[in-house]
């Protein structure tokens, strides 16, 4: 499933990386933990997190993540959408609760590890 096809699924709004869309995603993963993150999630993971800070788009960048949700109705930071669309990172946002974006995300058939 591409990044496209689960924003036309899901209420979520584009931040950044429009010209990413059609990027494959090959499972997800939750946490707000980077350290966790880094170390668990696999390239082409769509990463749900409640953080908006610049460093969630250097760790996404680090592990070859497909796609950043920030859930919870939270923004990014202006300094994460600058390095985000430098980096040409997918950043989407939505008002519904990092459980609901993950229970919808598995409704779609994208699982994690």
């Amino acid at each position: 499933m591409t990044i496209q096809e689960i924003i036309k699924a899901l209420p979520f709004k584009v931040i950044s990386g429009q010209s990413n869309l059609d990027k494959e995603v090959s499972g997800g993963y939750a946490s707000d933990l980077l350290s966790n993150v880094m170390g668990q999630a696999q390239a082409g993971n769509i990463w749900v997190t409640m953080q908006g800070h610049q460093n969630v788009v250097a760790v996404a960048l680090l592990a070859g993540l497909s796609a950043i949700v920030i859930a919870g109705g939270v923004e990014p930071d202006p300094e994460a959408v600058q390095k985000a669309l430098t980096e040409e990172i997918v950043i989407l946002t939505t008002t519904l609760s990092a459980y609901k974006v993950v229970g919808r995300l598995y409704q779609l058939g994208i699982t994690g590890e």
